[in-house]
């Protein structure tokens, strides 16, 4: 039997994965001003970010798809050789 590999760039990943993959590349400040997202503005915490997100679809949304984003940039870059393409 083959093996089927998810095409799902969520798959298998955790909340608090991609919380701390986005923390890691941008930090909370950062990561606040571009999210507009409050639990990462005021007083940020992992377990504050991970009750508030598990709660509220819209913000779990687009937190995933910056990571997405973020993941398929570094992919791309790394395709590259890490040099900018113009």
């Amino acid at each position: 039997m083959s093996e089927h590999q998810s095409t799902d760039p969520l798959h298998a990943v955790t909340l608090k994965d991609i919380i701390t993959f986005l923390v890691d590349c941008y930090g909370w400040e950062k990561l606040g001003r571009w999210t507009r997202i409050r639990c990462f503005v005021n007083n940020p915490t992992m377990n504050s970010s991970l009750k508030f997100l598990r709660k509220t679809p819209w913000a779990r949304t687009k937190v995933e798809n910056l990571y997405i984003v973020t993941k398929r940039n570094q992919q791309d870059k790394a395709k590259r050789g890490g040099k900018r393409v113009r």
